[in-house]
């Protein structure tokens, strides 16, 4: 199992790799804003465990193994800022997966993911619930100011 730093590493060497067929370390240490000292110590520990192949000054490469973790990584980020967008969460939604992603199990995720799905397919449940979170939200502010 990865730390969650190391899962937000190999989430990126995968998006990376839908765009570039060669990934370099200062790719990623550019899209995560960190040093490429930090970048090559996850790298050693991502190859170790079979999730990369890795050669220093060479290209990155996920395995097959990598890909398949790295693909679940990433849709399981799109559901959470999904989800946050459904339930119309104002905050940042991209910080907040983030913040999310690392701390739920599987089987939440899914229900989530079916969540949306079905909120998303039921407009009308989706716009009662909307039209419920305004008017609770103001009941809730106007009891505080009472």
């Amino acid at each position: 199992m990865l730390s969650p730093s190391l899962e937000d590493y190999l989430e990126e060497i995968y998006r990376l790799s839908l765009i570039k067929s060669e990934i370099r370390v200062r790719d990623i240490a550019e899209k995560l804003k960190v040093s490429s000292p930090s970048v090559v110590k996850a790298l050693r520990k991502l190859h170790n465990e079979s999730y990369i192949l890795y050669k220093r000054y060479e290209g990155i490469y996920l395995t097959q193994e990598g890909e398949k973790l790295g693909k679940l990584l990433v849709k399981r980020n799109s559901v959470l800022q999904e989800f946050l967008s459904v339930i119309n969460s104002q905050c940042d939604v991209e910080a907040e997966a983030e913040a999310m992603e690392h701390y739920l199990s599987s089987p939440t995720i899914l229900s989530i993911e079916k969540l949306v799905a079905f909120m998303k397919k039921d407009r009308e449940i989706l716009n009662k619930f909307l039209k419920f979170c305004g008017t609770e939200e103001k009941k809730h502010w106007s009891e505080e100011l009472e």
